[in-house]
């Protein structure tokens, strides 16, 4: 028994059908946003950050208060243990001492003339204030100290005036002050003149005769004293 096979009918188009050309589906648009937009944001926002987190550090950085001393002295061999032009930096809270006794002194001055601890800087904020200072003692029981015109003599002390200069025996030292804001630490600096400061400057140094009869820069040679 046969089975007739039922053909369909050829698809017939009309005449506009026929003429509009093919065109394949468009894919779907990427965002604005792919991997490159996002990388540019990223950059743009790191950016951002950075430069307030710069600015920020900018307002909070506290600056170092610096004390700077150009010493004078015939005999420059003295201050070979010193680190010349460096900014060497302090904790506030310590008196820094300088005399001959390098066990106890920050800072050494080998001369038998000096005495074993000469005097002592102390860093300080001035009350109901933000200024930090400077105040020197004289611990020396047998040399004088001058500030300007003021003589220390042991356990004196004083403030240290913006600009000053500290003489003891043939010692000449110039100080200078430069502000800071940091309550943790400040800095000294050491420099070193090849003339005398009080000639440079033109000062007129009065020179009190010390209570033992001998003149400032006929300083007597100290002896083991225990201060």
């Amino acid at each position: 028994m046969s089975t007739a096979i039922k053909r369909s009918k050829p698809l017939q188009l009309t005449a506009q059908q026929q003429l509009k050309p093919f065109c394949p589906a468009a894919p779907p648009a990427r965002p604005k946003s792919g991997a490159s937009g996002l990388r540019r944001q990223l950059r743009k926002e790191f950016q951002r950050i950075s430069l307030a987190m710069a600015s920020e550090t900018a307002e909070t950085e506290e600056t170092l208060t610096c004390l700077f001393m150009t010493f004078y002295h015939p005999n420059q061999e003295v201050f070979d243990d010193f680190s010349l032009g460096q900014h060497q930096r302090v904790r506030a809270d310590d008196a820094v001492k300088f005399g001959r006794d390098g066990n106890v002194c920050h800072f050494t001055l080998p001369d038998g003339r000096v005495s074993r601890i000469q005097f002592a800087l102390q860093f300080f904020r001035r009350y109901n204030s933000t200024e930090f200072d400077f105040e020197i003692k004289n611990l020396s029981k047998k040399v004088n100290l001058f500030v300007n015109d003021i003589k220390l003599s042991y356990l004196n002390k004083v403030d240290l005036p913006e600009n000053c200069t500290l003489c003891f025996g043939e010692y000449e030292i110039l100080m200078e002050k430069q502000g800071g804001r940091s309550e943790d630490y400040f800095e000294i600096c050491f420099k070193l003149s090849d003339s005398s400061l009080l000639l440079d400057r033109n000062v007129s140094f009065h020179q009190p005769v010390p209570e033992c009869g001998i003149s400032r820069t006929d300083s007597p040679t100290e002896t083991d004293e225990r201060e």
